[in-house]
C-alpha cells in the first residue's frame, strides 16, 4: 500500500511540473459574479485544447497553463458578449479579473472549442472529442475516460454510482436501453455528444411528480454526417491456435442507420476467439426494458429460476464458438406514433475445466476435505424478439404497449472426478420459454391531476431435465458394522443410493429428473397523482399481484435395458414423514396481493421529503399431497425518503423501506429434489414471509470548478423470518431443508469513491465495506456466520491528446470469515496497467496487463493476463485498418479464486484459453 502511496504522489507532482495557474473573477457589469462561466483555453502552438474550468459560486475560475506558452483564452455565458483574446505565461501564476456585458446582437465571437463538460440542470453533456486520443474504437472506450462515468465488472455503465437504466442514440432506444450492448459496438468516431441525463424519467408527465433520484440514462448523440445513411464497421480477422486442427476466425460486422424518422442497427458475430459480441449469459439477462409495476409496492416475489444458471462466462472457457445476429428498429410514421423492436439470436458453444480443493468447516460433522476436477461443454441456443407501440397523441395521453417473447435450448455436459465421490458424468437440459406482455397509459387531466395505468403479464414454462452416471460395485454394497463408507469397503455414494431406494445391482448409478414449473402472473397497478400546489404533491395508488406456480418433478433410475423405474426412498423429513419423488410430487401455489399505498412529495427550500405507507392484503395458497395449506394477512410497510439539495450538483439523500420477502414454489415442494447428484432437497409448505428493513444514506458531489466528484453510500439492512436451509450430510452428500429463522440477519455497507481531475491527470480512490451477520444451520444446530470485506482501489489515469496515455489501478481486499468452527482470511493484491499510444497519425498501440496474487491461510497462489494489440491505418480518417492482437501473452494456464461459502472454504483454478494471436482486418463504412 505504501507503494503505491509513493507512486499517486510522484504521479501528482508531475501534473504540476512546468505550469501555472491563471485565476480571477467573472462578474457582470453590476458586479453579480457569474456562476457556470465557461474559460477554455487554446495552445497556440498545437491549436489543441490546453484547459478548460467553469466558475463556481462565487465567480472564481482557476486553470492550468504551462510555463512561458501563447494560449487564446476565450470566456462565454448564455446571453453574454464573449470574451476572446490571446495571454502569453511567464513564471509565475496570474490573476485576472473578467466582466462580462450583456449580448443583445447576434454578433458573438465564434468559439474554437466546444467546453468538454457542461451542465443544463439535471443533465450533464461531455463533449466526447475533448477525450478522445485516437485509440479508441468503441463507445466504451470513450466514457471510461469521462469523470464520473465507470464500466463496472459486469459491463454496464455507471454513473454516480447508479447503474444506467437506459441508453438511447439520438433520443431513439437502443435494444430497450442495454448499455453492455451499446458500449462493445457503436463506433467511437460516430460519437459527437454524450448526454447523462439524471433524475430520468421515460414519462414526461411524471416527472414532477415521482420519485426519479436514482434514475440514470444515457443518450448519445451522433456527429453530423451520420445520420440518414449507414455506418459502422465490419471486421474480419484469422488466427492459429497452438492445436494445428483449430484455426481461429472472427466475423463481426456493426452497421447503423439512423434518421428523424426511423433506425435500424445489426450486430452480427461469428468467431470462435472468445471475444462474443454478446454472451449467452447477457442474452439471459436481457430485459427488454421491462419494469415491474409493484416494483416499488413493498413487496418481493421470487419466481425463482430453474435454467442453468451455472453457464461459465466466455472468458473462463478453454475454448469458445459464438455466433449472433441482433437487429434493433425503430419506425415514427408521424409524431404522435413510435413502432420498435428488435430480434436477437445467439448461439454459443464452451469448453470448461475447472479444479477445486473443498474444505468444511466444521471437522465435527466428519465431512472429509474434497479434491474434484471439473470438465464440461455447455451448448446455448438462444432467441428473444419484442415489438413496441407507444402512441402519443398530445401532451396529455400517452399509450404503450409491449411484447417480449424468449425461447431457449440449453444443455451443459460434465465429468467430475471427485477424491470422495470418485467419477460422475453429469447432464442438464433445459428449454424454457416465456412471453412478457405490458400496457402502460398516462393521461393527465388537468394541470393538477394525472392518472397512470400499468399492467404486466408473464407467462414462462421451464423444463429442465438432469442426469447422473457413477460407476458401482455391485459386489461391495454392504457398509459393514460402523456403517461407514468412508471406512469399509463400500463405494461412496452406495449409502446415497440405499436412501434414494435405487437398484444396487448394477455396475453403476444413473440417476435421472424430470421438472416442469409454470408460472402466471398478473402485476397492475392505478396510480393518481394531485398536485397540491408547487412544493408538494400526493400520490395514491391501488395495485395487485397475482401469481400462479405449477411444479412437478420424478427422480428415477435407468436401468441397463434402457428401462426406468422410479426412486424409492426412505429418507425421512423434519417429522419423520418419508419423502415421495415420484409422480405424487406435484404442487400448485397461488400468491396474491391486493394493496393501496399513499405518499406525500414536499420541498421545502433545499429539502425534499417523501414519507409513504401501504396497506397488503396478502393471500398464500399451495396445494400437495392431497393437503392445502393457506396463510392470509394483512400488513403495513412504511418507507422515507428526505433528500438535501446542498447545490445543483450536490445532495445527500436518506431513504428507509420494510418490505415483504416471499419466495416461489420450488422452496415449497415438499417432495425430494435432485440439485446435483450430491445436493438433495425438499420443501416446506407452510413456508412464510420474510420481513426486511433497509436503512440507507446517499451522498453526491460533482464539482466542475475544481473537477472532482465525490460519491458516498451507507447501507444496512436488517432481514427477520428469513428462508433459511437446514443441511445435514452424508459424507459430501447434503441434505437440506428450508424453514424461517427465527434469527435475524443484518448487513452492513459502505462504499465512497473520489475522482479529481489534475489537467491531464485523473486520480481516483475507492474503498468498498461490507459486514453480513448470517445465520447456518447444519442438522438443526444454529452457528453464525460473520464475514467482513474491505477493498481499496486508487486508479490514475492519463488523457493526453498527442502523447501515450497509461491507466494504472491497484485492488487491495481482505475479506475475514468467521464460521463459527473455523477462521478464514482471504487477501488479494491485484495492481493493473493499461497502456495505449496513437503515433504518427497511423499506428495504435495498446496493452493490458494485470497480476493477481491471493493468500489463504498464509499461503498465497498468483496469476497474470497480459494482452496486447497494434493496429495501422493510412490516417484518422482512412476507410481501413489493420490489426494483430495477442491474448494470454503469457501463456498461463489457470486463474485462481478463493471464496468462503456457507459450509466451506472453496479454493479453485479456472482454466483458459492458451496463447494465440490473430490478424484483422476493419473497414470501417
Amino acid at each position: 500500500m505504501k507503494k503505491i502511496t509513493t507512486l499517486l504522489a510522484l504521479l501528482l507532482a508531475l501534473t504540476s511540473y512546468s505550469q501555472i495557474k491563471l485565476s480571477g473573477v467573472v462578474k457582470d457589469s453590476i458586479g453579480s459574479p457569474l456562476e457556470l462561466a465557461n474559460i477554455v483555453a487554446i495552445n497556440q502552438d498545437t491549436k489543441a485544447l490546453e484547459s478548460y474550468a467553469i466558475s463556481d459560486t462565487k465567480g472564481f475560475y482557476k486553470i492550468s497553463l504551462g510555463k512561458n506558452g501563447t494560449y487564446k483564452i476565450q470566456l462565454s455565458y448564455i446571453g453574454m458578449k464573449s470574451i476572446d483574446f490571446v495571454l502569453e505565461t511567464k513564471e509565475i501564476g496570474i490573476n485576472k479579473d473578467f466582466v462580462m456585458v450583456l449580448d443583445n446582437s447576434l454578433d458573438t465571437v465564434e468559439l474554437t472549442y466546444e467546453m468538454p463538460v457542461t451542465i443544463k440542470g439535471d443533465t450533464i453533456i461531455y463533449n466526447a472529442d475533448s477525450f478522445k486520443n485516437g485509440s479508441e474504437r468503441k463507445l466504451e472506450d470513450v466514457l471510461e475516460k469521462l469523470p464520473g462515468v465507470e464500466i463496472n465488472d459486469d459491463g454496464q455503465i455507471e454513473v454516480d454510482g447508479n447503474t444506467v437504466q437506459k441508453l438511447t442514440v439520438n433520443g431513439k432506444d437502443f435494444f430497450d436501453g442495454d448499455s453492455k450492448l451499446a458500449t462493445k459496438n457503436i463506433p467511437s468516431n460516430a460519437v459527437d455528444k454524450i448526454e447523462v441525463l439524471r433524475n430520468f424519467s421515460e414519462v414526461n408527465q411524471l416527472r414532477n411528480v415521482t420519485n426519479n433520484s436514482d434514475n440514470v440514462a444515457i443518450n448519445i448523440k451522433l456527429k453530423e454526417g451520420k445520420e440518414n445513411f449507414w455506418f459502422g464497421d465490419v471486421t474480419v480477422g484469422a488466427g492459429s491456435a497452438p492445436s494445428p486442427n483449430d484455426n481461429l476466425y472472427l466475423v463481426q460486422p456493426k452497421l447503423f442507420y439512423y434518421s428523424p424518422k426511423a433506425s435500424i442497427n445489426v450486430i452480427g458475430d461469428i468467431n470462435n476467439i472468445g471475444e462474443p459480441a454478446l454472451s449467452n449469459r447477457d442474452v439471459r439477462n436481457f430485459g427488454g426494458g421491462f419494469r415491474s409495476p409493484s416494483r416499488d409496492s413493498g413487496t418481493n416475489l421470487n419466481l425463482g429460476n430453474n435454467g442453468l444458471s451455472g453457464l461459465t462466462t466466455s472468458a473462463n472457457a478453454q475454448k469458445v464458438e459464438s455466433k449472433l445476429l441482433a437487429t434493433n428498429f425503430s419506425y415514427a410514421p408521424n409524431p404522435a406514433l413510435d413502432l420498435s423492436g428488435f430480434i436477437i439470436y445467439n448461439t454459443t458453444r464452451l469448453s470448461t475445466r475447472q479444479e477445486s480443493f473443498i474444505r468444511y468447516t466444521d471437522p465435527e460433522l466428519g465431512i472429509p476435505d474434497e479434491e474434484t476436477v471439473n470438465t464440461g461443454k455447455e451448448a446455448s441456443d438462444q432467441g428473444l424478439a419484442k415489438f413496441s407501440v407507444a402512441y402519443k397523441p398530445n401532451g396529455n395521453n400517452q399509450l404503450e404497449y409491449d411484447l417480449l417473447g424468449r425461447l431457449s435450448k440449453d444443455s451443459e455436459r460434465q465429468t467430475e472426478i471427485s477424491s470422495i465421490i470418485g467419477t460422475t458424468a453429469q447432464l442438464d437440459e433445459v428449454t424454457p420459454y416465456s412471453i412478457n406482455q405490458n400496457l402502460s397509459y398516462y393521461y393527465t387531466l388537468n394541470e393538477n391531476n394525472i392518472f397512470a395505468l400499468e399492467a404486466q403479464h408473464l407467462y414462462s414454462n421451464e423444463d429442465p431435465f438432469y442426469n447422473a452416471i457413477l460407476n458401482n460395485n455391485p459386489a461391495n454394497n454392504d457398509f459393514g458394522i460402523d456403517n461407514d463408507p468412508l471406512t469399509d469397503d463400500a463405494d461412496a455414494y452406495d449409502e446415497t443410493a440405499e436412501q434414494l431406494g435405487l437398484d444396487r445391482s448394477l455396475d453403476f448409478y444413473s440417476l435421472g429428473q424430470d421438472q416442469l414449473v409454470k408460472t402466471n402472473q398478473l402485476d397492475a397497478k392505478l396510480d393518481y397523482y394531485n398536485i397540491l400546489n408547487s412544493k408538494s404533491n400526493i400520490n395514491i395508488s391501488l395495485g395487485t399481484i397475482f401469481s400462479r406456480q405449477e411444479f412437478n418433478s420424478s427422480i428415477f433410475q435407468f436401468l441397463e435395458n434402457g428401462a426406468t423405474q422410479d426412486a424409492d426412498p426412505n429418507i425421512e423429513d423434519a417429522e419423520g414423514n418419508i419423502l415421495d419423488v415420484g409422480s405424487e410430487n406435484d404442487i400448485m401455489y397461488n400468491f396474491s396481493d391486493i394493496y393501496v399505498s399513499t405518499r406525500y412529495n414536499l420541498r421545502v427550500g433545499k429539502f425534499t421529503f417523501r414519507p409513504g405507507l401501504s396497506f397488503h392484503a396478502y393471500g398464500n395458497q399451495n396445494t400437495q399431497f392431497g393437503t392445502k395449506y393457506e396463510d392470509n394477512f394483512f400488513r403495513v410497510l412504511p418507507e422515507f425518503e428526505a433528500r438535501v439539495q446542498f447545490k445543483k450538483s450536490e445532495s445527500l439523500q436518506f431513504n428507509y423501506r420494510m418490505s415483504n420477502q416471499f419466495t416461489d414454489v420450488t422452496n415449497l415442494a415438499e417432495g425430494l429434489v435432485l440439485n446435483s447428484f450430491d445436493n438433495l432437497s425438499y420443501g416446506n409448505s407452510e413456508l412464510q414471509n420474510g420481513l426486511s428493513q433497509t436503512f440507507s444514506l446517499f451522498y453526491r458531489s460533482f464539482n466542475l470548478f475544481n473537477n472532482t466528484n465525490v460519491i458516498g453510500r451507507l447501507s444496512y439492512t436488517k432481514n427477520e423470518d428469513q428462508i433459511r436451509n437446514d443441511t445435514g450430510f452424508e459424507s459430501v452428500v447434503s441434505t437440506s431443508t428450508f424453514f424461517n429463522s427465527p434469527f435475524a440477519d443484518e448487513s452492513f455497507s459502505a462504499f465512497g469513491r473520489w475522482q479529481k481531475t489534475f489537467g491531464k491527470f485523473r486520480t481516483t480512490m475507492g474503498g468498498n465495506f461490507n459486514y453480513s451477520l448470517s445465520n447456518q444451520f447444519i442438522n438443526g444446530v444454529q452457528s453464525k456466520n460473520e464475514s467482513f470485506t474491505q477493498t481499496y482501489t486508487p486508479e490514475i489515469r492519463t488523457n493526453f491528446r498527442e502523447a501515450p496515455n497509461v491507466s494504472l489501478r491497484y485492488q487491495y481486499s481482505v475479506t475475514d470469515t468467521d464460521q463459527g468452527t473455523r477462521n478464514t482470511k482471504i487477501i488479494r493484491n491485484s495492481p493493473s496497467i493499461n497502456f495505449d499510444a496513437y503515433i504518427w497519425d497511423a499506428v495504435t498501440f495498446s496493452t493490458d496487463y494485470a497480476y493477481t496474487n491471493q493468500s489463504v491461510a498464509g499461503e498465497s497462489e498468483s496469476f497474470q493476463t497480459w494482452s496486447a494489440r497494434l493496429g495501422y491505418r493510412k490516417d484518422r480518417d482512412a476507410k481501413w485498418e489493420y490489426e494483430i492482437r495477442a491474448n494470454n501473452i503469457l501463456n498461463i494456464d489457470a486463474n485462481i479464486n478463493n471464496n468462503v461459502g456457507t459450509f466451506s472454504v472453496v479454493n479453485s483454478a479456472t482454466f483458459l484459453q492458451p496463447r494465440f494471436v490473430t490478424f484483422r482486418v476493419i473497414y470501417t463504412l
